[in-house]
């Protein structure tokens, strides 16, 4: 006997899927993880002060 599937749980199901896929490119491709944000904003933060240190009166 053939199974019982409901289009539109198979419909949502795979609009979730391409959901999840297109995000998961998008993180890729513009994200950051957590540790490089931090370095990034340490590396920005060290730059600003070292300038500020020869900063004329």
């Amino acid at each position: 006997m053939a199974e019982i599937v409901n289009l539109r749980q198979k419909r949502k199901e795979a609009a979730r899927k391409e959901a999840r896929q297109k995000a998961d490119e998008n993180a890729a491709k513009h994200g950051l993880t957590k540790s490089e944000r931090e370095l990034q904003k340490a590396r920005a933060e060290q730059a600003r002060a070292k300038l500020d240190g020869h900063e004329r009166e």
